[in-house]
């Protein structure tokens, strides 16, 4: 049987949030089978659970949020993707989060540093069947027209692959790959993408600055780019790294499904919105998926088993 995974211990960060430049404490809890990913706001009284969910999301704006029911007037947990990006790519499915504000901190801006932190707790299996949302028959959003649109897509496949374009008027964005393919059975999350960095353009921060918004960013937690290149002093961790930012966005994204994908993504263009937009309307059509689990490991798709060994 494909089983189900928690943490085998413990384990705790300390950062700022990007955004709100608040520091921030989490502990990263084993949980039960079944439990999904539950973040708890440890700092309300008393404390508000809220499970990671597709209805759940209550913001998309510059980052994913979440609260109880969606209900945007609600205790909050927001910049959830690159955590959940993390637990992704290790094939974690049950975990509670204790966290004593409203914003996961950034770290180093990219999942690099959860996957360090979840690796080190350990990764354990359950008795318990792991679950999948397989994709039975393409679903597409769009938004936008000419310049300004922008779409995503799943499409059934035995397997999980994410392909994300990118179309930036920056001459500094532009020199890089555009288009990447990643396939999540491969085995290389941790090398071809947990360390892709969030990145920003000074005239757009300097404008977020001015509403609020990014108080907690910097050149050791994003990437920062003028109209002609990347003003950080050691450059980019990856040729094509604003790309694959998007790609890890993407995953995080995809796992507030609650459950990892057996589907092909494409995206062109897409965000966080156009991500939860996509779910949304995968689920709201009952014949577009279904829930399913391999008794025999070796029915589930390549690299699927091998995902994230036990430590």
């Amino acid at each position: 049987m494909l089983k189900q995974r928690t943490l085998k211990s413990i384990t705790r960060a300390v950062g700022v949030g990007i955004h709100s430049g608040q520091k921030v404490e989490l502990t990263l809890r084993p949980a039960p089978p079944d439990t999904g990913i539950v973040f708890r706001r440890v700092d309300l009284c008393p404390p508000v659970d809220i499970p990671v969910g597709v209805m759940s999301v209550s913001d998309t704006r510059m980052a994913t949020t979440i609260s109880p029911a969606g209900d945007p007037g609600g205790p909050k947990v927001q910049t959830i993707e690159h955590l959940l990006s993390a637990c992704a790519g290790l094939g974690l499915d049950n975990l509670v989060i204790d966290i004593n504000a409203d914003e996961v901190p950034v770290l180093d801006g990219s999942a690099a540093a959860f996957v360090f932190l979840l690796q080190s707790a350990g990764i354990v299996m359950q008795d318990a069947p792991k679950r999948f949302l397989k994709v039975n028959r393409p679903v597409e959003v769009r938004q936008g027209e000419g310049k300004k649109l922008m779409w995503a897509r799943l499409e059934p496949h035995h397997g999980y692959t994410l392909s994300f374009e990118i179309e930036f008027d920056n001459p500094a964005v532009a020199a890089t790959g555009s288009r990447f393919v990643f396939d999540m059975g491969s085995g290389l999350y941790k090398k071809e993408i947990a360390r892709a960095r969030t990145f920003g353009m000074t005239a757009d921060i300097d404008l977020m600055r001015s509403r609020g918004l990014t108080l907690g960013g910097s050149m050791d937690n994003a990437i920062v780019v003028d109209d002609y290149k990347v003003l950080n002093a050691d450059g980019l961790r990856y040729d094509d790294e604003f790309v694959k930012h998007k790609i890890l966005d993407a995953i995080g994204d995809m796992q507030v499904a609650g459950m990892p994908l057996m589907a092909a993504y494409t995206s062109f263009k897409g965000g966080h919105a156009l991500n939860n937009k996509l779910l949304r309307a995968l689920l709201a059509d009952e014949s577009a998926y279904e829930v399913v689990s391999f008794g025999d490991e070796r029915e589930a798709p390549k690299g699927f088993a091998e995902l994230a060994p036990a430590w």
